[in-house]
């Protein structure tokens, strides 16, 4: 039997939609219809080694340039590649989905035999940094699919799932989505930290955020006997930078649940005066020790001890915070009690959106 039997019709015309993709923005991004052409050959070459790969354990990769970009491509093809599946109607199978997943990281693995070595080797080189942010860009493509196939399953597309699984597949989901995170800390830290990820201010809504930041933690609130309050009092729709707001919120909400054993955790966003909105994450955790707070905000810090206070083992989500809140020309306040809490708070200048009249809107919102 042919791999492109084994493979499912529309999952490889999706692999091979996925690869025409790469190549038509490499093309627009580097403005060079002969490069992207190449790229074109090479993206199509990854796909026809998947085809092959899905028919045994083996990926017949010597026909491709083995080099940091094909291995790069392939990458990209396999991100493309989710996002074309998620689109197909009917929806694939999840045995499908991970057939074809397989069969590509099988073909990305065998296009560089030795990278261990390598990896050493250019870790300790000049083009150390570089290095560690392509393992990070690396590191979000499988965990894109495991986030890609969690909500596949909740949603129940392949078919019915118990109470139980469903919260399983919420654990799941929080726990990948927070390994892509820091991914992400460690590629914006590479790039100075400070580069909005929405870089020109967007009208939003402040009420959307905070429940899209509890929905994403609600899980590891559950599986700790932990409470998620919202507070908002504020007009609803704002200007600014939804994407940062929303990532330094989920990053504080995170870290508030990791030192929480008993209570709540509380996201608020309340009106101050003017166009100004305060932000804030208060917990009922065991608070920060004096000592820990002149390396709060330090990337790369270590523990002295295993139980010592640390925003991440690397220290670099709360650092990334700062520079985000900075960014928007605020600053990232914290208030601690031990054996009370913590609370972290930033204030910023978010002009009324211009959508028509939009009555204030109040929201408290408890979930256990």
């Amino acid at each position: 039997m042919s791999g492109a039997a084994l493979l499912e019709p529309s999952l490889l015309a999706a692999l091979y939609a996925a690869a025409d993709r790469v190549a038509t923005d490499w093309a627009s991004l580097r403005q060079d219809a002969n490069s992207g052409e190449e790229v074109r050959r090479t993206a199509r070459g990854i796909v026809e080694a998947t085809v092959a790969a899905a028919a045994d354990d083996h990926a017949p990769t010597q026909l491709l340039p083995h080099s940091p970009l094909t291995r790069r491509l392939a990458n990209l093809v396999r991100g493309g590649f989710i996002a074309e599946a998620g689109s197909l109607t009917p929806p694939p199978t999840i045995g499908e989905l991970l057939q074809t997943l397989a069969a590509l990281d099988r073909v990305t693995l065998a296009l560089e035999p030795g990278w261990d070595r390598q990896f050493v080797d250019r870790l300790s080189g000049p083009d150390g940094l570089e290095l560690v942010v392509e393992v990070a860009h690396d590191l979000r493509s499988p965990l894109t699919s495991i986030l890609f196939l969690a909500e596949t399953l909740q949603r129940a597309r392949s078919g019915p799932v118990t109470p139980l699984q469903e919260r399983q597949l919420g654990l799941i989901y929080s726990a990948a989505f927070g390994l892509s995170s820091v991914a992400s800390d460690v590629i914006e830290l590479a790039r100075g930290g400070d580069r909005l990820p929405d870089l020109d201010p967007l009208p939003f809504s402040v009420n959307d955020i905070l429940e899209s930041v509890r929905d994403i933690v609600q899980p590891i609130a559950e599986e700790k006997g932990l409470e998620i309050r919202l507070g908002s009092q504020t007009t609803a729709f704002r200007v600014g930078h939804p994407v940062a707001v929303s990532r330094v919120l989920l990053n504080l909400s995170t870290n508030a649940l990791k030192f929480t054993d008993e209570g709540y955790v509380e996201v608020t966003a309340m009106d101050q005066t003017g166009t100004l909105v305060e932000f804030a994450v208060r917990d009922t955790g065991r608070g920060i020790p004096p000592d820990a707070m002149t390396m709060l905000f330090q990337p790369f810090r270590r523990r002295q001890r295993e139980r010592d206070y640390a925003f991440s083992g690397s220290g670099l989500g709360l650092s990334i915070c700062r520079k985000l809140v900075e960014a928007m020309q605020s600053e990232l306040r914290v208030d601690t009690t031990q054996g009370q809490g913590t609370r972290f708070s930033f204030v910023l200048d978010l002009p009324l959106a211009n959508l028509g009249p939009v009555p204030n809107a109040t929201l408290e919102a408890s979930v256990s």
